[in-house]
């Protein structure tokens, strides 16, 4: 992935949110916190994985299935389609 490097720290920022959303599950579960709240951690940070992996997706898409420059825009086009088939998908 040395095409993210662009967007190293960014992505590393949301691995830490992504980080310390897990630690709160953890610490949820050992202070015996209602369901509730366990299920409201892990959908938030069930989100955040998804929201990560849709952007590295779109990335590799963007890089690596469709060059811009030997595409005109049918191909620009179908690469959006996809995109947003695939941000639908982890909604």
């Amino acid at each position: 992935m040395t095409h993210t490097i662009r967007e190293r720290q960014k992505l590393l920022n949301r691995v830490r949110r992504i980080k310390g959303q897990v630690e709160a599950i953890e610490r949820a579960l050992e202070d015996e916190r209602g369901c509730i709240h366990v299920l409201q951690q892990i959908t938030s940070c069930r989100g955040a994985m998804n929201g990560l992996l849709a952007v590295v997706i779109e990335d590799h898409i963007r890089k690596h299935l469709v060059d811009s420059e030997t595409h005109k825009k049918p191909a620009d086009s179908a690469a959006d389609q996809l995109i947003e088939v695939v941000h639908s998908y982890f909604r």
